[in-house]
């Protein structure tokens, strides 16, 4: 493994009004941060308001969101995308970002991290890696979800059982490590699509 600190991007998927992301969010930026070999950047949309109609011309107002946001995104080595479900899928926000976005994915891991209902979140999951797959982004195999989110969490935000999530992010963020590491030295040795 190299020596190189690699960056995770921690992106909190949703911005609906009384979102449960922020929890989850902060709780894997702890675990990641615990990891050995990773400098971690939590980008919360919530934060970032980028309109879902997409244009040659930004606005001023859209084009000073993406200013402070774009670079982040280039930066990073790896993403962690900590999603809910809405309605079998993914938000509309994160939809959005991603949209926005078109070479910072590429040849970059991305894992997820989903919570939701009964489904844990994991059909928003599944229907995101054939759009990073299509942004020639490589999807991890193993995520971290959290079936009734709400109620497997304490007051202060941390999983009532923590020994199961911390072992499922555990293998997560060594996944992407390993294709962090190896895609940052192969677009180190020759840029991706050259």
């Amino acid at each position: 493994m190299s020596s190189t600190r690699l960056r995770l991007a921690v992106i909190v998927g949703s911005v609906r009004e009384g979102r449960f992301g922020p929890t989850v969010a902060d709780w894997f930026a702890a675990e990641a941060r615990s990891h050995a070999g990773f400098d971690v950047d939590v980008i919360d949309l919530a934060d970032h308001e980028l309109p879902v109609v997409l244009t040659a011309e930004p606005s001023p107002r859209t084009a000073e969101v993406l200013a402070g946001l774009t670079p982040r995104l280039e930066q990073a080595d790896a993403f962690a995308i900590v999603t809910p479900e809405y309605n079998h899928s993914y938000p509309a926000a994160l939809k959005s970002l991603i949209d926005w976005h078109y070479t910072q994915w590429q040849a970059k891991p991305v894992g997820f991290v989903s919570y939701g209902g009964l489904s844990g979140g994991l059909r928003a999951a599944e229907a995101l890696r054939p759009v990073m797959s299509e942004l020639h982004a490589v999807t991890v195999r193993d995520a971290v979800s959290f079936h009734t989110a709400w109620e497997q969490f304490d007051e202060l935000g941390a999983p009532k059982d923590p020994a199961g999530p911390a072992g499922a992010a555990k293998v997560l963020l060594d996944q992407l490590q390993w294709w962090a590491d190896a895609l940052h030295r192969a677009r180190a040795r020759r840029p991706y699509g050259s």
